[in-house]
């Protein structure tokens, strides 16, 4: 059994197998409490206008939906869009490790 630390996962970048797409670099983890299961990845939205006016929504990435865990990268398996969410949803419901 291999073993990585959510500090690992921030220099991994994500690419979706089923189209090509590179979506981004890990962000944060979604944990289940009390069990302590990481549920998904997320990966920051898109910056907006250079970044002044924030970011978009973040790409929630399903633990299911990841194929492998690679040195650099992360291949996932979704197809069409991931489902997003909004970082005020991230920061009222999870802790941030990063």
């Amino acid at each position: 059994m291999q073993h990585i630390t959510v500090g690992d996962l921030r220099y991994k970048e994500i690419i979706n197998l089923n189209n090509g797409n590179r979506l981004g670099f890990v962000d944060d983890v979604e944990i289940t409490m009390p069990e302590g299961q990481v549920t998904a990845l997320i990966v920051p939205g898109p910056a907006r206008f250079f970044g002044l006016f924030g970011r978009g929504e973040d790409l929630v990435i399903p633990w299911e939906k990841i194929t492998k865990i690679g040195e650099d990268i992360i291949l996932i398996d979704i197809e069409g869009e991931p489902r997003r969410h909004g970082r005020e949803h991230r920061q009222k419901k999870s802790r941030s490790f990063f």
